[in-house]
Formats: structure tokens, C-alpha cells, sequence
């Protein structure tokens, strides 16, 4: 049974980027296990561009209300932090975290030269490139080629979803895009895919197959997503969370992350989506819609890590492509904008609270927030504080390390 390219590549799913994974991992297979304490980064990515004036506010600064006469969130309805910061009223999870002292806020936060266009600015934050350059490969993906050179225990990253994003798309090495282990391990080991695989390796093992070369890419990356689905499911039932959570999509996105770091399966970087942040209209109804989803799913999460003993080893954080412009449009929303807050949630934050200064309302560039903290800091340090990762060889660059870790 031989099969040419053209028909191979009508093979389906399996054969889609999302589901490309370094080498086979044989080392899954003889159960080789993360010992606890393993660190372990979530990232909630805030698609569309979240309004951070409406989630960190200002709550004694006079611009912010006069500029959003309609869209300003009262200081009474806000959640109160300090005297002049207030959380979003459908936060309650991270007012609590915050309380506790395993929230932190950064600020301000950006890069030079922003640009406007969603899948652009994305693209900046996936890959952290400059602004002016084009790279093809996303951060994530590179501290997983640079954890596992010539190793035969590749570190992972999975999202939960079923794309992959450019942020976790390394050279040699990418992660794994996933709905639910169930589903995928079912998927992958449907009859048909097996007998693929099993015709192609029938074949005699010393026949040339110059001509065949992405044929033969193929079916080895077909290989590797049988052999890792395979695990991803077995370890998931393991240790499955036996917690409640919202019946929601990032409700069930969060439980399945943590059966996952339960299981001490060997990832080290989970990533999830939620959106669309895209209020240009009707702002507060969709910003508070997906704030308590958010919200309802995180509370679930951390409550179920500390149960677990486990809080202390993860670090959940959260960013968006870009803020919202200071002023509320006629639509009753708001434009695309520039610098913006990040959330950093965990047992083991070294600096927590408001952790620098709230945007400056009086110093703007036309209309939008200056940027004080470029994002590739906070890359930098995740990866060596958090991640024990060479930061300057995957980042392209030395970027001073933040005190939050």
C-alpha cells in the first residue's frame, strides 16, 4: 500500500499544523513523570484587544470620567484596591487574589512603535518581535527548541484549542493544539489513520523514497500526534480534577488544564483564548459578559491549584493585543488603542498589588496611553525566573528582568 503525495495530503486533520510535534515521544511512553514542584506557566490571551481603563480604573482621576462620560465605571460599583484603583465588578476572583496577595498588576505595558491592526499587533506579542520585523516563530516555540536540543524528554506546550497559535510555533519543535485529550485521543486513533500508519510501515524499511520526502514528513508527524495523543490522554486520567467548574468553555478549558498539571504530564506552558475584547460598540455588556466568564473559570482554577497543593508552582497571567483609546467612541464603545495591564496570579509572585503606577491620564500620545514596560521584559522574565530558560537566545536580545518573580 503506497500512497503519493496528493492523496496523502488528503488525509485530514492529523496532518495540519496544529498538530505537528517535535520528535516521537518515546519518553512519554515509558512514563517518565515531572517531579513535583514542576513550574508550570498558564496564559489567558484577552483576543481583540481588552479595554484595560475599564478593568484596572482609575477611580479618582477626573479624565478617565470626563472622557468616558457614558462608559466610566463608577468608583461605588468598582472593586476597591487602593485609593485610586479599582477592579472591574465582575473580577471578584482576582479582587480576592489580590486581597490574599497572589495578584499582581503591571501597568502600562506595550511596545515601541504599536501597531493598531489586531492580527499584526498579535503577531508582535506571539512572536516578540520588534515592530518593524516579521518572524515566523513564536516565543513559546522557541524556548521549546532551546529546551530540548538534542534531548529525549521534550519539554511540551499545549493549548487548548483546536489551532495552534503562532506564539507556540517553534522551529523544531511546536506544541499541541487540543480541545479535550478525549477527543483528540479518539480522533487519532480512529481506524483509519491506523491503518495508514500501518501500510506505511510495512513498507520495506530500505526502499529509497527520495521523491517521497513530504510524504514522509507527514506520516512521521502523524506518528508523533498518535504517540503524544495517546499519553496526553492516559496521563489526563490519571489524576482528573474532581473540582466543579463553570460549564463554560474556558470553565472547561481550565479543568482540563488542571487534570493536566495534576498529572504531572511533562508541559510546562498551557495556553488558553478568550474574546472578542473588540468593544467598538455596546462595550459594557460584552466586556462584563466575558469578564465573568473569565472570572467565574479562574476562581475555579486557583481554588482547585491550592487545593492541590499546587498553587505555588503555577503562575497564570493574562494579556491582550493592545488597550483601548482613553476617550469612548459615539458607539458606545471604545477604538483600538495602545499600552495596557497585565494580570500575574500565583502562590509565588515576589511583588504583588498594584505593582507600578497607573496610566498616566495627563501624558498621552494623541489620545493614547504611552507605553512604560515593554512586554518582552515580561517575557524575559517568565522564561528565566519562572522557566529556568535562556531569555536573551529565545527572546533575540537581552531584556532587563522584572522584580515580580
Amino acid at each position: 500500500m503506497h500512497f503519493k503525495r496528493r492523496e496523502f495530503l488528503q488525509v485530514g486533520s492529523l496532518a495540519t499544523a496544529s498538530f505537528m510535534v517535535p520528535k516521537f515521544l518515546k519518553a512519554f511512553e515509558t512514563g517518565t513523570l515531572v517531579p513535583p514542584g514542576n513550574k508550570v506557566v498558564v496564559i489567558l490571551q484577552l483576543s481583540g484587544g481588552n479595554d484595560g481603563l475599564n478593568t484596572v480604573i482609575p477611580v479618582r482621576n477626573d479624565i478617565y470620567y470626563r472622557s468616558r462620560p457614558k462608559l466610566g465605571i463608577e468608583r461605588t460599583a468598582a472593586l476597591s484596591l487602593t485609593d485610586e484603583a479599582g477592579l472591574h465588578p465582575a473580577l471578584t476572583a482576582f479582587k480576592e487574589a489580590y486581597d490574599d496577595g497572589s495578584l499582581g498588576i503591571l501597568n502600562n505595558v506595550g511596545y515601541p512603535n504599536p501597531d493598531r491592526s489586531h492580527f499584526r499587533s498579535m503577531d508582535i506579542w506571539h512572536t516578540a518581535s520588534q515592530s518593524q520585523e516579521y518572524w515566523n516563530t513564536g516565543w513559546i516555540g522557541r524556548y521549546l527548541d532551546a529546551q530540548c536540543s538534542g534531548c529525549d524528554k521534550p519539554t511540551q506546550a499545549l493549548e487548548i484549542d483546536d489551532v495552534l497559535s503562532l506564539a507556540l510555533k517553534g522551529d523544531q519543535v511546536k506544541g499541541l493544539a487540543l480541545k479535550d485529550p478525549k477527543r483528540l485521543y479518539g480522533m487519532s486513533n480512529e481506524r483509519f489513520f491506523k491503518e495508514v500508519l500501518g501500510a506505511h510501515n510495512y513498507q520495506d524499511a530500505a526502499h529509497d523514497h527520495h521523491d517521497e520526502q513530504p510524504v514522509e514528513y507527514l506520516y512521521k508527524t502523524m506518528a508523533e500526534t498518535l504517540s503524544s495523543a495517546d499519553y496526553i490522554f492516559k496521563q489526563s486520567r490519571l489524576h482528573p480534577s474532581r473540582a466543579e467548574y463553570p460549564k463554560t468553555e474556558t470553565g472547561n478549558s481550565f479543568k482540563t488544564i488542571a487534570s493536566l498539571i495534576f498529572s504531572d504530564i511533562n508541559t510546562k506552558v498551557y495556553y488558553v483564548s478568550l474574546g472578542s475584547f473588540d468593544t467598538h460598540i455596546n462595550q459594557q455588556a460584552q466586556q462584563q459578559r466575558l469578564f465573568r466568564e473569565m472570572n467565574d473559570a479562574v476562581a475555579a482554577f486557583i481554588k482547585d491549584l491550592k487545593a492541590n497543593n499546587r498553587f505555588n508552582d503555577v503562575l497564570l497571567f493574562t494579556f491582550s493585543e493592545f488597550g483601548r483609546r482613553v476617550a469612548q467612541n459615539a458607539s458606545g464603545g471604545t477604538d483600538h488603542g495602545t499600552a495596557n495591564n497585565m494580570f500575574f496570579m500565583s502562590g509565588g509572585l515576589k511583588q504583588k498589588g498594584l505593582i507600578n503606577a497607573m496610566p498616566a491620564l495627563t501624558d498621552l500620545d494623541n489620545g493614547d496611553l504611552k507605553y512604560q514596560i515593554d512586554f518582552k521584559n515580561v517575557y524575559a522574565t517568565v522564561l528565566n525566573k519562572w522557566l529556568g530558560a535562556d531569555d536573551t537566545k529565545i527572546l533575540g536580545g537581552k531584556y532587563a528582568p522584572l522584580n515580580f518573580l
